[in-house]
């Protein structure tokens, strides 16, 4: 049943964490990269309960790093995909966390109203 929801919250989330990639995209298409990694960060915060897109917003994160150089972002993102991949599952998530190396991974950080909407509305559907 778990495994059910978790699948159902993955893709009811999509939406949400695809949007947020999206305009991480145009961000770094504008060359901005610190608003590139804000929108990693909220798609980090939406997506953090399914495996999958937590999975794949930490090597979102891994390949800003090592674009723009950031060594210590880098090592950090290397421990976080080896981390959500494995640990997601049985729910070993700090809820809220933004998911970059400048915050500790076991750190739950409050969750802005309107994300905490949008993974409410997923659990839920």
């Amino acid at each position: 049943m778990e495994g059910e929801m978790l699948n159902r919250f993955s893709k009811n989330i999509s939406y949400a964490v695809l949007k947020e990639l999206s305009l991480a995209r145009k961000a770094r298409r504008n060359n901005d990269v610190l608003q590139e990694f804000s929108h990693l960060e909220n798609a980090h915060v939406l997506g953090q309960n399914s495996t999958y897109w937590h999975t794949k917003v930490h090597c979102h994160m891994l390949y800003w790093a090592r674009r723009n150089g950031d060594h210590q972002e880098l090592r950090g993102q290397l421990l976080r995909v080896f981390g959500a991949f494995t640990k997601t599952a049985v729910g070993l998530v700090p809820e809220g966390n933004t998911g970059g190396s400048n915050v500790s991974p076991f750190k739950p950080l409050p969750i802005s109203a309107l994300h905490q909407q949008k993974i409410t509305r997923a659990k839920q559907i």
